[in-house]
């Protein structure tokens, strides 16, 4: 396959070009790039991805007639890609998608046209057709009959994924999803495995910012983990007293006569001290 690509002035600078999103002719350029040699392009959902493209792109490229989508094998062919390109015989590969190349065929300015009825719905380049409003204000209205690339999830996952708390990365979930069912893991499987993920990080708390992300809830295959809840013991633990020694319950100690005679006189000698020091202290 040829490795450099030329775009035509002749097409991107035309009104209908310059009107659309610079996300949209950007989407324009970069499947330009991507495009096999007859202008086949069948990874838009990853140069989407990749350029931070949105769907809405893709329908308007379709709306605007700059691409010629194929639902069947989820293809899409750039209308204007003889007009850009002329591909060397030495360098020339042809595409792998005959069948859908057999359906077009070239007008008299070089683009391609549908040469038969197609379930695609593409337009022909003659073909008359109402004019699609796509400014800012009208994008979400105006775009939702709009048939996109075959960029679809099947009902099942979609299920699942409706039910799934954290919802980052679902392309890379529906590819994880797909290979487990076909490994014999089932809908209701991993549906129960969902369902016993939320209980769990609902009853320990788990922040958001903790609980996994859908694609890597699917890609670890994580409705086959354990989530037993540990039940939390609801006993308040009491402070342990210590035992103190019961002082008013000890036996008094009797002392003899002599001795109580001693300690009085004693007391009397200190009694003396203490009114000659206050005498001289005066």
């Amino acid at each position: 396959m040829a490795q450099r690509r030329m775009i035509s002035k002749k097409v991107t600078d035309t009104d209908a070009f310059l009107e659309m999103p610079l996300s949209t002719q950007a989407l324009y350029f970069h499947l330009n790039m991507h495009a096999d040699d007859d202008g086949f392009v069948s990874n838009v959902n990853t140069i989407m991805r990749m350029i931070g493209a949105s769907g809405d792109d893709a329908k308007i490229l379709i709306a605007k007639q700059f691409l010629i989508p194929f639902d069947d094998s989820g293809v899409v062919v750039i209308k204007d890609w003889r007009i850009h390109n002329y591909i060397r015989k030495d360098t020339y590969n042809e595409t792998m998608y005959k069948e859908e190349r057999q359906k077009l065929s070239v007008d008299a300015n070089g683009a391609y046209q549908v040469n038969e009825p197609s379930t695609e719905r593409a337009r022909v380049v003659n073909e008359s057709s109402p004019q699609v409003r796509l400014g800012k204000d009208r994008l979400g209205k105006d775009s939702k009959d709009i048939q996109a690339p075959k960029i679809g999830f099947s009902e099942d996952f979609e299920k699942l994924w409706e039910m799934y708390p954290n919802k980052k990365g679902k392309s890379v979930a529906q590819k994880a999803f797909n290979k487990a069912i076909k490994d014999g893991d089932t809908v209701e499987q991993i549906r129960a495995g969902i369902e016993a993920y939320k209980a769990y990080i609902k009853a320990e708390g788990t922040p958001v910012m903790y609980i996994k992300h859908g694609s890597t809830f699917f890609n670890q295959r994580s409705w086959n983990d354990d989530y037993t809840i540990q039940a939390k013991s609801s006993q308040r633990q009491l402070p342990v007293r210590e035992t103190q020694p019961d002082w008013n319950n000890q036996p008094t100690q009797q002392i003899s006569a002599a001795e109580q005679a001693e300690l009085d006189v004693m007391l009397a000698q200190m009694s003396d001290k203490a009114r000659k020091a206050q005498k001289e202290d005066k």
